[in-house]
């Protein structure tokens, strides 16, 4: 009985094991400590690659090694999350004017590898199949194993040793003509190349993560081990490290462009209308207020205006394009004022309408453009509720304050 129930239930524990098993091999992520699972596939030889972990927020990996006199060879890992990933060489460590390889997988499977001329911080300003990398033909390919993205190529010559990562936005791939769609976020750091071989020097520096152009290398790494070189025998394992761990942005361009815009054309212009308009009785503070609190706002809206053209980026032309109305009617409203009848002209009447009307005007197209710019700079939406919530209340206490003036007036016409 007991051989039995003994043959029955070592079958289950085999399957279980065997189940087990499969789905742990199929989880698995790459890492330095286990063989490059895609070596197969890949058109040269990976088995003496040195290799580090050089984005750990990222989980980006990369191995190298020198393949003959004057080839390198690359192989990028990173996780597929339906985008691309990159890696440029830099002789400043800038993005702007470097070259780059990036790859990325289609919903169909199929792998595009393409090298990038980084020309500036928008998508057109980077174009595909331009660059000053040394590509050694029919060695690029980019695959997809275990949900993770293998980059590979060789290049000929000494490559740059100030290196940058990027990867695009999950779910986004480039379009049929190759531009990149603006990545998510990128980092910086720096590859010791002069040790030649797979046993050569490894350093990464610890470099910075963020969503606009890198200005300068940030030396924040920590020595793991002790020592910055790779250990003699390189491979997978070889030596220490310094992972280039990202670090956030304090304040980016493209925020410091939307809170230019939210106080001065958001916030600071209403404010100014509402003191001309409930404040009339205050002569003349209310108009010295009103033209104050004005030019504040004016000055505040059109350097976030020339902030916006700095970014560069091709998505937000009707942004752009409602900014420069913006302006362009505050500047209307500025010569309007130079221009101001005397109160005893006939003509005051008609300067009055057109002076409101287009400040009124104004004022409606900024709040929208405001949360379209949320929405293109895909803002958590906490910055939506916030500005709605002081235009809502801004919007009660003027509805307040306009039938409190409405009854003044019939009080004390």
């Amino acid at each position: 009985m007991e051989e039995k129930g003994f043959s029955l239930i070592m079958p289950s524990f085999s399957l279980f094991f065997l189940v087990a098993n499969a789905s742990l091999v199929s989880s698995q992520t790459d890492s330095c400590s286990s063989k490059l699972s895609v070596g197969n596939l890949i058109p040269f030889n990976t088995s003496s690659l040195s290799c580090f972990s050089a984005w750990s927020s990222e989980d980006f990996i990369l191995r190298y090694g020198k393949a003959g006199a004057s080839e390198w060879s690359f192989v990028l890992s990173a996780p597929d999350v339906g985008t691309y990933i990159s890696i440029g060489f830099s002789s400043n460590g800038m993005m702007v004017g470097s070259s780059a390889m990036a790859g990325w997988v289609s919903g169909g499977g199929s792998g595009t590898v393409k090298q990038y001329y980084l020309g500036g911080t928008s998508s057109r300003s980077c174009p595909p199949d331009q660059g000053s990398l040394k590509l050694v033909q029919g060695m690029s390919l980019i695959v997809s194993q275990n949900s993770r993205l293998f980059l590979s190529f060789q290049l000929t010559g000494q490559p740059f040793q100030k290196v940058i990562y990027a990867v695009g936005q999950s779910g986004s791939l480039p379009s049929s003509s190759g531009y990149l769609p603006q990545h998510r976020t990128m980092a910086s750091g720096t590859i010791n190349l002069s040790g030649g071989g797979g046993s050569g020097g490894s350093t990464v520096k610890g470099g910075k993560s963020t969503g606009d152009d890198i200005e300068s290398e940030h030396e924040g790494g920590s020595n793991q081990g002790g020592s910055d070189d790779v250990g003699e025998g390189g491979g997978a394992d070889g030596g220490s490290q310094m992972p280039a761990n990202g670090h956030s942005s304090s304040l980016s361009s493209k925020r410091k462009h939307g809170l230019l815009a939210i106080i001065g054309w958001g916030v600071v212009i209403p404010v100014g209308v509402a003191a001309a308009r409930f404040f009339k009785q205050c002569d003349p503070f209310w108009f010295y207020s009103h033209i104050s609190v004005q030019g504040i706002g004016f000055v505040l809206g059109a350097i976030a205006l020339f902030t916006g053209f700095r970014l560069e980026d091709d998505s937000i032309d009707v942004h752009r394009t409602l900014g420069v109305v913006i302006l362009v009617f505050g500047c209307l409203q500025v010569m309007a004022v130079l221009v101001r009848p005397t109160k005893e002209s006939k003509a005051r009447k008609y300067w009055n309408w057109y002076h409101h009307y287009v400040g009124r005007a104004t004022i409606f197209i900024a709040i929208g453009n405001i949360f379209y710019g949320f929405k293109l700079a895909k803002e958590d939406k906490s910055w939506s509720y916030a500005y709605g919530i002081f235009v809502g209340v801004f919007g009660v206490i003027y509805l307040v304050l306009e039938e409190w003036r409405r009854k003044n007036i019939q009080l004390n016409p």
